[in-house]
């Protein structure tokens, strides 16, 4: 993992999973991979800024960046993500809403940095579960992953603003197993690439 420089801005990228750090990607960033769903990705960032902290090597921005699912957006297309929420999270037998962790210091959906100017916007919602089928009906929201809810809740922490890129691997039809999401992770690398060059400020490769 090595902080990705642009300008006045030090950049930690964060992806869950080698499967979604193909050739294009590698030629640009050195992301922390955390592994897949919230409770790793949770860990992973946590223990990643806690060690930059202590060597004075912050980031002023993370960047949560891979592959989700949706109904609602084309396949294959790239998002900047505007909002998250936590899909799992529902204490309210005890009177909290939906979404929202009994006694923490959280909203049910929390906005995200934008900074890539023009970049399409879609709203995320994280949990740990992979969503298919009738599952989207209960999704408020455009786009699904399994970290960057909880690599927000990490960069709140340490006071660090998180922006988040996602790609459409899957979501139409039922998922035929690991080869149905990876199908387009080749494409989503590309195109995911291109989004890390209009952040950084540099031409395409």
């Amino acid at each position: 993992m090595q902080l990705t420089t642009a300008g006045d801005r030090r950049i930690l990228f964060v992806m869950a999973t080698d499967h979604e750090y193909g050739a294009h990607l590698r030629a640009r960033i050195d992301p922390l991979i955390t592994g897949v769903g919230p409770i790793e990705a949770a860990i992973g960032t946590t223990l990643c800024l806690q060690t930059l902290a202590a060597s004075g090597d912050r980031p002023n921005l993370v960047v949560s960046l891979g592959s989700a699912g949706s109904r609602r957006l084309p396949l294959a297309s790239v998002h900047q993500i505007a909002s998250v929420a936590w899909r799992d999270i529902d204490a309210s037998p005890i009177g909290f809403p939906r979404g929202i962790t009994p006694f923490a210091d959280h909203q049910a959906v929390m906005p995200l940095a934008t900074p890539i100017a023009g970049m399409s916007l879609a709203t995320l919602s994280t949990g740990s579960d992979i969503v298919v089928g009738t599952a989207y009906d209960a999704i408020d929201a455009e786009l699904v992953d399994m970290e960057t809810f909880a690599v927000l809740r990490a960069c709140q922490r340490f006071g660090v603003p998180l922006a988040g890129l996602r790609g459409v691997s899957d979501g139409p039809g039922e998922l035929d197993g690991v080869d149905g999401w990876t199908a387009l992770l080749p494409v989503l690398d590309q195109r995911l690439a291109e989004a890390v060059d209009r952040l950084v400020g540099r031409p395409g490769e």
